[in-house]
């Protein structure tokens, strides 16, 4: 079982082995985004970044290490995972088989509530159940912030899923520091997210890949560590305006940065602009409201509870939506709710 939220790093100790866990995680929404990655494989990322998890929106993963199996069964939302996919679970299952000392195959399945691949952070809450899962599957006895240097082998953003509500990931070299911990603030009881649905694919992981080869990525760089210092003063003190506006800010920069890079990535669509301009037209009638974008055309449009109902009403009118509030940690499930 995973312990606090605080602690120095030590080698994971091994309780028991050869079992079967199922846990659940809520994706992330990026506040202040990260982008690029200066380890590829380890998926150490150039800098801090901040989230918030959204719920009831979640990933569900069963995980078993079994002695019986040829190789491992690897499947999401009903369908085996092939390819790069595949090769990014094998990387956070072996990661596990080595801190556990064992070699047996691994029965994983794992599906998802809410729409995937088109801009709302999947891949966070997926990895982040599946190292809950497979962590404690394996008998392992480590923390969330221990576990979230699990899930970041997987995807960078799985890490801050791990420990939940407003979290931050911290930039390192190992997993001694770069690692998620939790950022308490009064908003989390505020925060309504209306998802505007936009339903484009995308490239997250290819984007990445070719971060550091936009003209406009040292920019981004040399302002990122003060939009961090500030986004961290406004959750303290609980300033919703700040602090959203700040998201809405990032996601122009990230886009900035995607756009220029080689492969000239454009993720939003039509409806994307139009809910953006949904936003700034409620704005002008004071309504506390703010987009914010990943990397896809889909959009988080950040309101207060107060106003939810008023917000949803407009932005319904362009695209189907969805209303989340702040998701806690990845937790652990019984097993009667396995998904084997």
């Amino acid at each position: 079982m995973p312990a606090g939220e605080v602690g120095d790093f030590m080698p994971p100790t091994v309780a028991v082995s050869a079992m079967k866990a199922t846990a659940k995680a809520h994706p992330i929404q990026g506040l202040v985004k990260y982008h690029g990655m200066r380890d590829e494989e380890l998926r150490l990322p150039y800098h801090d970044s901040i989230s918030v998890c959204t719920a009831p929106s979640h990933s569900k993963t069963t995980a078993e290490f079994d002695p019986s199996l040829a190789a491992d069964e690897l499947v999401v939302d009903g369908e085996a995972v092939t390819g790069r996919g595949r090769e990014r679970i094998e990387a956070v299952v072996d990661h596990v088989r080595e801190l556990a000392d064992v070699d047996h195959a691994v029965r994983f399945h794992s599906e998802n509530n809410f729409p995937t691949n088109i801009g709302f952070g999947s891949s966070s809450s997926g990895f982040a159940a599946a190292a809950m899962a497979l962590v404690d599957a394996a008998g392992l006895d480590m923390t969330r912030p221990e576990i979230s240097t699990v899930a970041r082998r997987g995807s960078s953003s799985a890490a801050r899923a791990v420990t939940g509500a407003f979290s931050q990931l911290d930039a390192g070299m190992n997993d001694a520091d770069c690692r998620a911990h939790r950022i308490e603030t009064p908003l989390e009881d505020e925060l309504r997210v209306v998802a505007a649905e936009v339903p484009a694919f995308k490239h997250t992981e290819q984007a990445h890949e070719e971060a550091a080869d936009s003209h406009m990525f040292e920019a981004r760089l040399a302002h990122i560590h003060g939009q961090i210092a500030d986004m961290r003063d406004a959750l303290a003190r609980g300033d919703f305006g700040e602090a959203f506006e700040l998201a809405e800010h990032d996601s122009l920069s990230l886009a900035a940065t995607t756009m220029t890079g080689p492969a000239g990535w454009v993720y939003w669509q039509p409806e994307t602009l139009e809910v953006f301009e949904a936003v700034r037209d409620l704005r002008e009638e004071s309504v506390p409201v703010y987009f914010s974008t990943d990397t896809g055309a889909s959009t988080y449009v950040n309101t207060t509870a107060e106003h939810v109902d008023r917000v949803e009403a407009e932005i319904s009118k362009l695209v189907p939506t969805r209303v989340w509030e702040v998701g806690g940690p990845a937790e652990l499930l019984d097993e009667s709710v396995a998904l084997f």
